[in-house]
């Protein structure tokens, strides 16, 4: 039967795509080859993206090589953000939420702060933000993400008084 290779416990796209259940998910966390094999999987996407995954125990990134070529490709492409989202969920759901973290992070700098990824920019921080499971986690990036919104009286994903006195 069809699957995704970033599966999650809702329908996506693809129709014939089963959602997970609860007790697969379990399953899939408690295999060391499953999960093996899912940061191969989650390499093989950021490669495609340009990005390189620098610590396979933090999740910390960077830019790969490449990265121009694919980052022209991601501006060009809108669907690859429906892709990374389901990826930075898929991240959540398998445990790795500091993944999803410094996913997130890496797209709100090179939108925000280095502006290499305009046509990303929407997606960061509409969709992407918001998979981040970590409450906590969220609030640091939302205001990381104002602390470089230009203009940021314009910035819409939080309240700014709470943002002006957070930390």
């Amino acid at each position: 039967f069809p699957f995704r290779l970033f599966p999650l416990r809702e329908h996506g796209m693809n129709w014939r795509a089963k959602p997970l259940t609860c007790q697969e998910i379990q399953a899939f966390r408690k295999s060391k080859e499953v999960m093996d094999r899912f940061i191969c999987a989650y390499e093989l996407m950021l490669g495609f993206y340009g990005i390189s995954l620098v610590n396979r125990g933090t999740g910390e990134l960077q830019r790969a090589e490449n990265w121009r070529e694919r980052f022209e490709n991601l501006n060009s492409f809108s669907h690859n953000n429906l892709r990374i989202t389901r990826i930075l969920k898929c991240l959540g759901e398998m445990g790795y939420e500091d993944f999803q973290v410094h996913l997130v992070k890496f797209f709100l700098t090179e939108t925000l702060v280095e502006e290499t990824l305009p046509n990303v920019k929407r997606s960061a921080l509409d969709y992407f933000l918001f998979t981040v499971r970590s409450k906590e986690k969220r609030r640091e990036l939302v205001h990381y993400a104002w602390q470089h919104f230009k203009p940021q009286s314009s910035f819409v994903w939080g309240p700014h008084d709470k943002l002006l006195k957070y930390r």
